[in-house]
């Protein structure tokens, strides 16, 4: 049984920062990745990472300002996020592939097969 908890969202002002974890438990992951998903909107890959080759990959809305990395002794996914902006303010969702097989964008829903259920980010202005 896949599991993935995140936590560390929270209300910030624009400029501030959060750091996101995502632990995980339960299988062999390959690709992780980070989403995110406001109100009213389609829910939207920010950051990507290859467990095994550690390539990364990042929206532009949030590269140079979002760092994504992977602890493989903690099985934990981590998400620092620096120099928020009020647009930044959705719900973030960790996100796991354990073979899909998708060769498609490495943001992209269909990518990944696991989930965990959110934690809410405010950046206020």
């Amino acid at each position: 049984q896949v599991q993935l908890v995140e936590s560390g969202g929270g209300s910030v002002q624009a400029g501030g920062s959060l750091r996101l974890s995502c632990a995980a438990s339960g299988y062999t992951y390959y690709n992780m990745a980070w989403f995110r998903q406001a109100p009213g909107k389609e829910r939207e890959g920010v950051a990507a990472i290859n467990i095994g080759g550690r390539s990364t990959y990042y929206s532009d809305s949030v590269r140079g300002r979002f760092t994504i990395s992977h602890d493989n002794a903690k099985k934990t996914l981590y998400l620092q996020m620096d120099n928020l902006k009020p647009e930044d303010t959705a719900m973030y969702y960790c996100a796991a592939d354990t073979g899909t097989g998708y060769g498609g964008s490495w943001l992209a829903p269909p990518g990944y097969n696991y989930w965990g259920q959110g934690t809410q980010v405010t950046v206020s202005s």
